[in-house]
């Protein structure tokens, strides 16, 4: 008898064992702007290498860790933009991009409203940067629409969309299929980054249909996310609006609205709920099927890379926003930041 349960706890143990290997394990965060040279030098100190303290240990964890990074990495160059009160631009210098590959990323969303500021000067030095430490990048149209990394017997691919110049522009739908089918293609799992919604702490629920900010249509984002899963995306992530938004589980595959700021210690606000800065986990199956996860809470301020939030405001706040915009999501999530399913 003894010999049987032994026998029968062996099993399960290995069964166990055998679904845990069988998952993979994802992290996701928001907007990166490590420190900027211009219009003025605001640069973290010891050259931030303590940023990413933190969070590295989560990242690097996981089998995939993916960002977005905003603005470009370059050292000179002329910027595009008309700088004013309400137009920024950014360029982190390009010695601070291992920083990101220390961090533990191992991809990078460039579309968004800042990857132009220096113009293809700046896009080319960030792409070069990037390639020098290994970080896979998509976002760019006709440049960089998709990136495929293998790791552990496994391709990875992944794309990025934003409404801003350059970019892969998630308004248009044919140019979302097209990628998605050429990435499928390509690939055995994707991964959609999408830099999009309107922005500020005013604008933190999820709407229905079109967003329009200071006159610009920024698309509806409900329905990118979706049509990105129906068009064979496993997990998609948002950021854009500078703030936290809902996090959903569509048609079985895991959703995150908008993960806001996460490691912007100087040019973009971080007081109060612009300062949230989450990492979130998740386990999925390799058909991409949303196992559990795990919202971990981090928070910023000025000068500093995100530090850990002990009351977990970060993650009360995602599941506040998800029960009111996605009530009827199959996830449940805890105040601790444990998402399961329902």
């Amino acid at each position: 008898m003894r010999f049987f349960s032994f026998l029968v706890l062996l099993m399960m143990t290995r069964l166990v064992s055998a679904q845990a290997s069988d998952t993979i394990t994802l992290a996701f965060t928001g907007d990166i702007m490590m420190g900027t040279t211009f219009p003025t030098t605001q640069l973290p100190a010891e050259n931030g290498t303590k940023l990413f303290k933190h969070v590295a240990p989560i990242l690097s964890k996981a089998d995939i860790a993916a960002g977005n990074l905003e603005g470009c990495l370059a050292d000179g160059g002329t910027t595009t933009k008309r700088i004013s009160k309400v137009c920024y631009a950014f360029r982190t210098p390009v010695s601070y991009a291992p920083l990101l590959s220390k961090a533990g990323y191992d991809m990078l969303s460039l579309a968004n409203n800042h990857v132009n500021d220096f113009g293809d000067y700046g896009i080319k030095s960030t792409m070069s940067a990037l390639d020098s430490i290994g970080i896979k990048y998509a976002g760019i149209l006709g440049v960089c629409e998709w990136s495929v990394l293998e790791k552990n017997g496994r391709k990875y691919g992944y794309c990025a969309f934003s409404h801003n110049k350059k970019t892969c522009d998630h308004r248009d739908k044919e140019t979302v299929r097209r990628i998605l089918a050429e990435l499928r293609k390509n690939a055995d799992f994707v991964i959609v980054s999408f830099h999009g919604g309107a922005e500020g702490a005013t604008h933190s629920r999820l709407p229905y249909g079109p967003e329009t900010f200071v006159g610009e249509n920024r698309g509806s984002i409900r329905e990118l996310a979706h049509m990105c899963i129906d068009e064979g995306a496993d997990v998609v992530y948002g950021h854009g609006p500078h703030v936290l938004r809902a996090v959903e589980v569509y048609k079985g595959k895991f959703i995150a609205y908008s993960l806001g700021n996460f490691c912007t210690p100087y040019g973009i606000n971080v007081r109060s709920v612009n300062g949230y800065a989450p990492v979130i986990t998740v386990r999925v199956l390799a058909d991409g099927t949303f196992v559990d996860g795990q919202i971990h809470s981090f928070i910023q301020q000025r000068g500093e890379g995100p530090l850990p939030d002990a009351d977990n405001i970060v993650a009360k706040e995602i599941k506040r926003l998800t029960e009111l915009d996605v009530p009827n999501t199959p996830i449940s999530i805890s105040e601790a930041g444990s998402i399961k399913r329902k």
